[in-house]
């Protein structure tokens, strides 16, 4: 299915207010109440407060803060459903929670735990229909990504996982059909008897994997060349024609200049971008997040390294503007251009006082 680029933000308004019920939207307050009913998008996105606490916040296109609900550790990505109205929070790696939340307020928030000997690699997200979230973790003794899958119909009860194909799996997407899913093999060994720490950056290994949705049986892989093997493909991002956008962090020598973002479809070799030098040395090695605008056809970078936001042709790879942002963090795309947060409590113009983390999802139908 493509996206409904001819859609507009009152349908979409009006579909998301459906799905999130009267009784959720009256016990907001006036101000979160009113900011809803005139917002031409909503989003949401995990923060930390001052006291070092956690949680996830759902926020107007201008940033104005509707609902916040606490975590009990800090998260990362997150995964929306427009089938069911479900948000999910996952643990930061090597986190183990991810936490439901029903937007319609049908349920109380629902709790995960990631298997035994597994952890949350921190993004995931669902099958179209929502009958099934798909998430990303490592199986941390045998060093190898894996995708857990979870029955959202029968309590998130965890019904089995598909290999990734690649070790150190990072963002993983579903296509617009639900039939192939698409993960982000970042390429770098962890265990978390050693926290974060990167076990294996002498020899990693980044690749793209294309697993069959219906079976784990493997698609496509594409592993980057041995000159880029220090280049961690970390997120992704798909185009109106189905085409997967990736976006990269470089762990090798400082003063190289790698390629960060490139692009492949189905059958296609990956085609890596030769963004402006100047653009990439802002960059600074690093695209902490990647989002598509399908519907204006841009493709959106940001970089907390190097304190950047760039929005990119998606049809020519072109650079079409860049802008200064300290701490950039989080992007999604909006009925305008793109949604963007920092560290330091940006969203959209506005500012909290709130450190807002590296990622945004949006919670209307996609764009």
């Amino acid at each position: 299915m493509r996206a409904a680029g001819t859609r507009s933000a009152l349908v979409d308004r009006r579909a998301f207010l459906r799905m999130a019920g009267a009784a959720w939207v009256a016990a907001l307050g006036t101000r979160p109440s009113f900011a809803l009913s005139q917002t031409d998008a909503v989003f949401a996105s995990g923060y930390m407060e001052h006291d070092g606490s956690f949680g996830i916040a759902v926020l107007a296109e201008g940033g104005t803060l509707i609902e916040k609900t606490p975590l009990p550790a800090r998260s990362h990505g997150m995964a929306f459903s427009p089938a069911t109205g479900h948000l999910v929070a996952f643990a930061r790696r090597p986190g183990t929670f991810a936490l439901i939340i029903d937007r319609g307020g049908r349920a109380a928030p629902v709790t995960i735990a990631s298997a035994e000997d597994r952890h949350f690699f921190g993004h995931g997200c669902f099958s179209p229909d929502g009958k099934i979230l798909y998430a990303s973790e490592n199986d941390f003794d045998a060093g190898r990504g894996v995708i857990g899958l979870y029955d959202a119909h029968d309590g998130y009860r965890r019904i089995g996982e598909y290999s990734t194909y690649g070790i150190g799996t990072h963002d993983l997407s579903v296509s617009d059909g639900g039939h192939v899913l698409i993960a982000a093999n970042g390429g770098i060994e962890t265990h978390p008897d050693f926290g974060r720490t990167k076990l294996n950056l002498d020899h990693m290994e980044p690749s793209l994997a294309l697993i069959d949705a219906a079976s784990g049986a493997l698609v496509e892989r594409h592993a980057l060349p041995e000159t880029l093997r220090q280049l961690s493909t970390r997120h992704i991002d798909l185009d109106d024609r189905g085409r997967i956008w990736f976006a990269c962090q470089y762990e090798g020598p400082r003063n190289d200049l790698p390629p960060l973002v490139g692009h492949f479809g189905r059958g296609e070799d990956l085609t890596f971008l030769s963004l402006p030098e100047e653009t990439t040395i802002g960059l600074a090695n690093y695209v902490g997040a990647i989002a598509v605008n399908r519907r204006e056809g841009l493709v959106g970078l940001t970089s907390p390294n190097g304190g950047r936001f760039v929005v990119l042709e998606a049809a020519s790879g072109r650079v079409l503007r860049e802008e200064a942002i300290a701490d950039a963090a989080g992007i999604a795309a909006a009925p305008r251009g793109f949604a963007v947060s920092s560290y330091d409590g940006r969203f959209a113009g506005s500012r909290d006082a709130v450190a807002w983390d590296q990622h945004i999802a949006g919670l209307m139908p996609r764009r």
